[in-house]
């Protein structure tokens, strides 16, 4: 089986580091919310804390929008702890994908490696993948883009390619 929009979202139990607490968050956790899910290759590397700080800076814009966000990685909690105490406090849980089923799942790890690749996902209130993108790991993703494409989706409306809130969209007058 593979993710595909439109299909229900794998569900997930992981451990995570939330806030500087270890607790196990599951997808079904927040049912009635928006999900942004994102994978990342690994802790202490070079493009991951550009855009793991700014997806924290930006939370609270996710949260306005009815939408959690939770980053993933195959490192363990006690790495995301080691790491956050040089990044600072995040936004959001960091979960643990140490077995490596979930990445596995969304089709995004790589196995001779043993990480994966930066692949984002949002799920809507119901359950159901609304949006993915997937792309080599020497590119971080814009949080600016997320919350456009979360505001799209929201709309539910015909919307173009440089859509923005307050712009019309391709169905209205």
């Amino acid at each position: 089986m593979f993710v595909q929009v439109g299909r229900p979202a794998p569900k997930f139990t992981l451990e995570a580091l939330v806030n500087d607490k270890f607790e196990k968050i599951s997808l079904d956790s927040y049912e009635g919310k928006w999900v942004v899910l994102f994978f990342y290759p690994l802790d202490f590397t070079f493009v991951c804390p550009t855009e793991i700080l700014e997806f924290s800076e930006k939370a609270k814009e996710f949260e306005k929008l009815n939408a959690v966000i939770l980053g993933c990685s195959v490192d363990s909690v006690y790495s995301h702890k080691a790491w956050t105490e040089d990044l600072g406090k995040l936004n959001y849980p960091l979960m643990s994908d140490i077995t490596r089923d979930l990445s596995r799942e969304y089709g995004i790890l790589i196995e001779d490696q043993g990480i994966a690749l930066r692949g984002l996902y949002i799920i809507d209130p119901k359950g159901i993948l609304r949006y993915q993108v997937v792309h080599d790991n020497n590119v971080g993703r814009s949080p600016d883009e997320t919350l456009r494409v979360l505001q799209a989706l929201q709309s539910g409306k015909l919307c173009k390619s440089s859509w923005k809130p307050g712009d019309k969209h391709l169905n209205e007058k």
